[in-house]
């Protein structure tokens, strides 16, 4: 069977294409942008790829379309499909009608940190020996690829993306998935595009609760009011909370500034208790309660505290995830995903906290569909406030100024509209034992490896 997926570059329509693939589809598709790690992955898989979007792209004539939600009407390939007649489904439909019947769905949603939280998940799971199969928003390092289908009958981790489903489905993504474990891990506005208020995106997250069956489990981040308000809509699910000091089943407690060493402790409805010290290499608070969210999740499937601190031990972060590109002459350049300025600071505050001595510069593209509308400019400036000097791009059709951002940052910032013009003064600025992070939800123009080819240069 032929499956054509349009928007297929996507990290879900991309995910969702590998397990197509590994259950036996003739698969291809089309983006408007082709870029690694999933365009590599894709390839690597035998799917093809055809850049831009056409008819043509439809012959010869596929089985069944999944259009991506990122797609709308007017798009030449999605007109073509409807022209033609073509079966289309939406792709969150599609994984709930052929993946998930039969396995036990553990759906990772918030606003942030669910690849993060995700591929700790499916670590855990792995390392127990449970075989566990998962699609995730991005490259865990520790299987190399962004989806698989795993045991049959066993844990399927799935991440659940609040944004609409496609143009045909406005309900988020993660209604289709109806899992046994969901967890909440944190709720604020984003998706201005789509939503209008964080109320919406309240009401969202409550359709999900409503699916979780009363023999699952809700594992939900203490101190979120957000979350908070989402439960008093009505939960028919046992609800544990984690990130809590002093109450909540799950506890955290920093044993070093970073969050590189830190303690964790379960106690059960009985009074027991279990905990662990985790010494790792992340950083940041936040990947801390992230890991505790993925220790409640195996918890739920068997896997001991201490064996599951045991694994954490040896999590390698996803791709695009405070990932380092390489290093010349003591210069590191990071690749990070940030695009929220909640994301943005907690990221830099993560690094900035760290024991390795030099700067921390970040380069920040503005490039979401929230951020593209300026929703959340006003929470910019103070964002980066843990480096020492910041970039910002201002690309093409971004409708408002950065000028507002620079002038009210609390680190010294500048404003580039070239990529070209923005790596040499990047170069030129840095030095020894500085730390370039770059933030960007999408290919950024290749600029981690222009830093690395333009250091080398500066070295050679």
């Amino acid at each position: 069977m032929h499956l054509h997926i349009v928007g297929i570059c996507g990290t879900f329509m991309g995910s969702l294409a590998l397990l197509a693939r590994e259950l036996g589809y003739r698969v291809t598709g089309s983006d408007a942008n082709v870029y690694p790690p999933m365009s590599t992955q894709l390839e690597q898989a035998g799917i093809e790829l055809m850049s831009g979007y056409d008819a043509d792209n439809l012959d010869p004539r596929p089985d069944q379309v999944i259009i991506g939600n990122a797609l709308s009407r007017g798009n030449l390939e999605v007109e073509a499909v409807l022209d033609q007649g073509l079966p289309y489904i939406s792709g969150a439909q599609w994984l709930a009608e052929h993946v998930l019947p039969g396995r036990r769905v553990i759906a990772i949603a918030g606003t942030h940190g669910k690849t993060t939280t995700s591929s700790m998940c499916a670590w855990l799971l792995e390392s127990a020996g449970l075989e566990p199969g998962f699609l995730i928003g991005g490259v865990p390092r520790n299987f190399g690829v962004s989806a698989r289908l795993g045991a049959t009958s066993g844990p399927f981790v799935v991440e659940a993306d609040e944004y609409d489903t496609a143009f045909f489905d406005k309900r988020s993504k993660f209604v289709h998935y109806r899992p046994e474990v969901a967890v909440l891990g944190n709720l604020e506005f984003d998706h201005a595009d789509i939503f209008p208020d964080l109320a919406a995106i309240e009401r969202q997250f409550h359709h999900l609760v409503r699916t979780v069956p009363g023999k699952g489990r809700l594992l939900v981040a203490a101190g979120e009011p957000a979350l908070e308000r989402v439960l008093e809509q009505g939960a028919w699910t046992p609800v544990e909370r984690f990130g809590g000091v002093d109450d909540g089943a799950w506890r955290l407690e920093l044993e070093s500034q970073d969050a590189s060493c830190f303690r964790v402790s379960y106690r059960n409805e009985d009074g027991g208790e279990e905990s662990a010290v985790i010494e790792w290499s992340l950083t940041g608070e936040y990947n801390a309660r992230n890991a505790l969210a993925a220790l409640a999740v195996a918890h739920f499937y068997g896997v001991s505290v201490a064996d599951g601190a045991a694994a954490l031990m040896r999590f390698e972060t996803p791709r695009r995830r405070q990932e380092v590109r390489g290093e010349v002459g003591g210069i590191q350049v990071i690749d990070d995903f940030a695009h929220h300025p909640t994301a943005i600071e907690a990221t830099l505050s993560g690094l900035a906290s760290s024991s390795r001595a030099g700067r921390l510069l970040a380069v920040i593209e503005p490039r979401s569909n929230t951020m593209r509308l300026g929703t959340l400019r006003e929470r910019l400036a103070a964002s980066v406030g843990a480096a020492d000097l910041v970039w910002w791009y201002q690309p093409e059709g971004l409708d408002w100024s950065l000028e507002p951002i620079i002038a009210a940052s609390p680190v010294p910032a500048r404003c580039l509209g070239s990529i070209d013009r923005l790596v040499a003064d990047i170069v030129a600025e840095a030095r020894a034992g500085d730390r370039i992070v770059v933030m960007s939800n999408g290919g950024f123009g290749g600029i981690h490896e222009l830093l690395l080819t333009a250091l080398e240069g500066g070295n050679g």
